[in-house]
């Protein structure tokens, strides 16, 4: 079985996904809603994770850094009760704190244009969550 990562945002969702020995995270895709509607998100997450025989989702939770939560880890906290309901799987939270900043790096060394970027950044924050995740069941 395999691992889906999750990096919620106010208007995306980067998904990467482990592969069939959970060693190495890659990008999968990065869906898009609108409206902070979470509840869209459900069907093409069903997809994905009955097409690739998903077993367990990593979701990014971002904490302030001083380890307190805010806004968006309580909505993204929110966000795990329906993905637990909807798909009775389980979900673990990997703390995401500096992912985002770390993507954006990696994709400037990578000579990645300021507008690829934009849209790359998601994916490559959902392998750093997932990639940490499967770092430390190994």
């Amino acid at each position: 079985m395999r691992c889906l990562g999750l990096d919620l945002g106010s208007k995306t969702l980067g998904i990467s996904i482990s592969d069939a020995t959970n060693t190495i995270a890659s990008v999968y895709t990065t869906l898009y809603f609108k409206d902070e509607n979470y509840d869209s998100l459900i069907l093409p997450l069903k997809e994905i994770i009955d097409k690739e025989k998903i077993d367990t989702l990593v979701l990014g939770l971002p904490k302030n850094m001083n380890n307190t939560f805010g806004e968006r880890a309580v909505i993204t906290l929110e966000f795990k009760k329906k993905l637990e309901e909807a798909f009775a799987l389980e979900v673990i939270m990997e703390d995401e704190r500096l992912t985002s900043v770390i993507s954006n790096n990696v994709l400037i060394k990578a000579d990645v244009s300021r507008k690829k970027r934009k849209k790359k950044v998601d994916g490559m924050a959902a392998v750093i969550i997932l990639q940490g995740y499967l770092d430390k069941i190994r």
